[in-house]
């Protein structure tokens, strides 16, 4: 490797980008209610480091489902305003890029719940991964303005995989958090996706206000 690729390797400007395929801000989100899950697995405060590694673990497989997403849906961002700033929209990333990034943050975070937390909760973010970026991102989203209700289970999962980080088991409570943020995510997503109505249409994406008119939407809000 030359001079040249090793500066464009550590280019500060291409560095944001990858770490902006992370989607940050939603996988804040996401580690925040998976640790309320971990806060309330147990009555006492649970080891720290295995808190740590689940939370670390957990995040990466977050992360790696973003950056699938932009992958997948470059060419949908690129005709959104909200959407076409993104790196592999604007092509200063590759898909191919954008996807092998997000494979190996993938490999790494299952590796590291797998042999650091416990495999069930290793198998369960996976399992999380493939519904975002594959059942939600490739078909779902694309075929049916439910996409969202039946999709939004991968982003209600974190309290879950928090608690199976410290339990290593299954059990109602956690489920009961997962059905809160489940039935939050429609509400939430049709009235963003009422402002961007226009967008979506354009895109040929059937979003609830395109398919079925913004005060139908309004109402499934309600």
């Amino acid at each position: 490797m030359n001079d040249k690729s090793l500066a464009q390797l550590f280019d500060p400007r291409l560095l944001w980008d990858y770490y902006q395929l992370t989607k940050p801000k939603v996988v804040a989100l996401l580690l925040l209610t998976a640790w309320v899950g971990m806060l309330l697995a147990e009555p006492t405060l649970a080891s720290l480091d295995r808190m740590a590694l689940g939370l670390a673990g957990i995040g990466l497989l977050a992360a790696a489902a973003a950056a699938m997403n932009h992958s997948l849906d470059s060419g949908i961002d690129a005709q959104m305003r909200r959407t076409r700033w993104r790196p592999v929209a604007r092509g200063r990333i590759t898909s191919r890029a954008a996807m092998v990034f997000a494979l190996w943050l993938a490999l790494l975070g299952f590796v590291l719940l797998y042999w650091g937390v416990n495999p069930l909760t290793a198998w369960l973010t996976l399992a999380s991964l493939f519904g975002y970026a594959v059942v939600y991102t490739l078909l779902l989203k694309r075929a049916t303005p439910q996409n969202i209700v039946i999709g939004g289970l991968a982003g209600a999962m974190p309290p879950l995989l928090g608690w199976t980080c410290i339990t290593g088991q299954l059990s109602a409570e956690p489920w009961l958090l997962v059905m809160i943020i489940f039935a939050w995510t429609p509400p939430h997503f049709w009235s963003l996706a009422i402002h961007r109505r226009d967008e979506y249409a354009g895109a040929n994406i059937p979003m609830l206000p395109v398919t079925h008119g913004i005060e139908f939407t309004k109402t499934a809000i309600l």
